[in-house]
């Protein structure tokens, strides 16, 4: 189970010293945005062609363009890896003079790479961003560049990319991120275990009572586990908002739901975990890869994270998995389509304009998507979307359909993450959920302190 072993202390501290360093070292500070008025040629206005955001055309005189290197950082799975890879093979076989340096890391640990590099003034020209908590922390401390000026100046081509799920790269007027695919919260299952155990499949309508019903069926008749545990940092969102209500409070102080809420949600996890029908914590531990999960092995049918997320299960699984919408009821109202991540550039980027060539290459380019079909979400270029679902396996077509699915079935996504709220979040996932798993802390306890610690922790950072 992935977490988020980020130590926000360090965070802080780290950011706080790039910044001192950053003056020190006399960079200008307007960063790479200067970069879109340089005298290099932009990009046509071909959209999404084969040779989108070539960085090849040189200056004028025809002189070939000076070699630059680009640092890109990326979390993933293996999968993302190795396509990634590849992605970045074809833009250097297209871009001759770019010589790109790879960095990536697993989710785990990648906020703690990140924050020791921009402490030591080592920020990568490109680097994967979060939507929500992270993107607000590193907005804060000035370390993202503005990508408005390349977007203005045609370098990065939005003319074909989802107007909605561009915004949510937004802040303060400023464009920090570019997303990089779309998804939603899913139900993964393995069709065939359930069928094996003589339950029904889980289909739109259904509730957390069927959930827990299927999952205990499962256990019963087939001697594994019936579902993962649920990682509260993204799951008591949806939770939250199907009852109606936020994580974090509108006016940023504190938590934005009931404790009944809270209660409510690690109840029913402590309950199947009791009956054997979750597992402990201990178990969930030893699976923490992407590739290592308990659906993979056969030894649970019901996985529950992001929807991109099934195309790097099934690979490893070697087998069908479907997707299907979160337990109700209200699931419209707890479901939201979400960016899957941003590429975004580093505001002291030296390259800021190859970076943002980069980019565009990565979101208007079909050959990109042929790569890596849906791993990072649903495309956001409209045309890509349409030419790639004719060359989608079963797991991947799925996953599309499974968006459509969510488009229908969501409410707008909640954008009020106050700065702070990447530490509120290590706090619940890596103490607060712990130890009520670990049956150290009831879930009545836990909700006091979550809300208690949250209002110091946002007090500190306002």
């Amino acid at each position: 189970m992935k977490r988020r072993r980020m130590f926000t202390v360090l965070l802080a501290l780290m950011l706080a010293l790039a910044a001192v360093l950053s003056a020190c070292g006399g960079k200008s500070d307007n960063g790479g945005t200067n970069a879109a008025n340089s005298n290099t040629a932009g990009r046509s206005e071909n959209g999404g062609g084969s040779n989108a955001g070539s960085g090849s055309e040189g200056s004028g005189g025809g002189d070939a363009p000076k070699p630059v290197t680009l640092k890109v950082l990326w979390w993933g799975g293996q999968t993302r890896h190795d396509n990634t890879l590849k992605i970045i093979e074809l833009y250097q076989q297209q871009n001759p003079h770019v010589t790109i340096e790879p960095e990536f890391t697993g989710f785990d640990g990648y906020w703690e790479k990140l924050s020791a590099m921009v402490a030591g003034n080592n920020t990568p020209d490109v680097l994967q961003m979060n939507f929500g908590e992270y993107l607000t922390q590193y907005a804060k401390n000035d370390v993202l560049a503005d990508l408005n000026p390349f977007v203005e100046s045609g370098i990065i081509d939005t003319s074909k990319l989802d107007a909605g799920i561009m915004e949510s790269g937004v802040v303060d007027g400023k464009l920090l991120g570019i997303p990089l695919g779309m998804n939603a919260l899913t139900v993964i299952y393995d069709p065939e275990l359930i069928k094996q155990a003589g339950a029904q499949e889980p289909a739109l309508g259904w509730t957390w009572d069927d959930f827990k019903a299927i999952a205990r069926t499962v256990h019963q008749n087939l001697g594994i586990y019936g579902s993962p545990t649920l990682e509260a940092n993204n799951i008591l969102e949806y939770y939250a908002r199907q009852n109606d209500q936020k994580f974090f409070s509108d006016d940023g102080t504190g938590v934005g739901f009931d404790d009944q809420i809270f209660i409510d949600y690690f109840n029913m996890q402590v309950e199947l975990i009791k009956e054997g029908v979750m597992p402990s914590l201990d178990v969930m531990q030893q699976h923490s890869a992407l590739e290592d999960q308990l659906i993979v092995h056969g030894k649970a049918p019901f996985d529950v994270r992001w929807s991109n997320q099934v195309v790097a299960l099934a690979k490893a699984a070697n087998r069908p998995l479907k997707l299907t919408v979160l337990p109700g009821p209200n699931t419209e109202k707890g479901l939201f389509l979400k960016p899957a991540m941003f590429f975004s550039v580093a505001k002291d980027s030296k390259n800021a304009e190859e970076a943002a060539k980069f980019i565009n290459f990565f979101v208007n380019s079909l050959e990109v998507e042929e790569i890596q079909k849906g791993e990072r979400g649903v495309p956001i270029n409209a045309e890509i979307r349409e030419a790639i679902s004719k060359q989608l396996d079963e797991v991947q077509k799925n996953m599309f359909d499974y968006i459509d699915l969510a488009a229908a079935n969501s409410s707008p996504i909640d954008t009020n993450y106050p700065v702070g709220s990447a530490e509120v979040l290590n706090l619940l996932g890596t103490d607060i959920e712990d130890r009520i798993l670990f049956a150290e802390m009831s879930p009545e306890d836990g909700a006091a302190k979550f809300r208690e610690q949250t209002a110091d922790i946002l007090a500190r950072k306002r």
